[in-house]
């Protein structure tokens, strides 16, 4: 009897723990699964996160680095890398305001001093963002708008030929020789980062030329931190045209503009400003 009662306790006491398990062992497969989507890295082969290589900014002036990174803004709806890039290109070519009365540039007040309604159309969330003509346009007239005289350089790749790809690396190494000057790329995220396939802006924070390798300020920062690539990827980048499902995106390439401050002292040329 007393074995028999014995055996009864053992068999409820299995039966309960089975019992028990059987949740525990679908939570455990239903989160295998979810990890198994989630185990896609954060960033593609082609995008080294900047706390993994820090090499460069310890051992180099790095001088657009230090006048972006303390305006470095980002992008207030998941269609403004535009407004997000421009206004951190201003901010970085005024510098700090001497005043205490005066503000930084943010993305609503920029979009205000520019009143450019299709910009502020295309930049609300789920908007069709913007061309690299409408981009290029639209670095000219803030710039104008805050009262900065500047030069333009614009550089739209059409092949990712040796010739092409040279120009690009001098272009980037003119431009890593002063804070004077500041480089923003519109590209194709996802050939960067792995994820994303669209058209894409950001300011160039430092060009490694040793290395061949560009440091990306992304401003889209929900997903993202600043990220070296290689030069030969970022070409690839900018000629990969939008996808057809980017209505009016679609086919769009991109390119590199080369912002340059004048100096005080530099006399005034017929630029466009349109």
């Amino acid at each position: 009897m007393h074995m028999h009662l014995i055996r009864l306790a053992k068999a409820g006491w299995q039966q309960l723990v089975r019992h028990a398990l059987l949740p525990l062992a679908l939570l455990v497969v239903a989160t295998s699964v979810v990890s198994a989507e989630d185990l896609k890295p954060k960033f593609g082969p082609h995008a080294i996160p900047i706390a993994q290589s820090p090499d460069y900014l310890r051992t180099h002036p790095a001088p657009d680095y230090w006048a972006l990174s303390p305006y470095y803004l980002p992008q207030m709806t998941n269609s403004a890398c535009s407004l997000a890039t421009i206004a951190t290109l201003v901010n970085a070519l005024r510098g700090l305001p001497r005043h205490a009365h005066e503000t930084l540039v943010t993305q609503a007040t920029l979009l205000d001093a520019v009143a450019r309604p299709q910009w502020a159309e295309r930049t609300v969330e789920g908007g069709a963002g913007v061309t690299f003509e409408e981009f290029r346009a639209y670095v000219g007239t803030s710039l104008a708008a805050f009262g900065l005289d500047w030069d333009m350089e614009v550089l739209r790749p059409a092949d990712n030929s040796p010739a092409t790809l040279e120009r690009v690396r001098a272009l980037l190494s003119e431009n890593e020789r002063t804070d004077n000057d500041i480089v923003l790329v519109y590209f194709n995220q996802g050939v960067l980062t792995g994820d994303w396939d669209g058209p894409h802006t950001s300011p160039i924070a430092a060009y490694d030329a040793e290395r061949r390798r560009v440091l990306v300020m992304d401003v889209d920062r929900q997903w993202y931190v600043p990220y070296w690539t290689s030069d030969e990827k970022l070409l690839e980048a900018m000629l990969r045209p939008a996808p057809p499902e980017h209505g009016v995106l679609a086919g769009e390439t991109g390119g590199l503009i080369r912002v340059t401050k004048r100096r005080e002292d530099q006399p005034l040329s017929a630029i466009d400003r349109r």
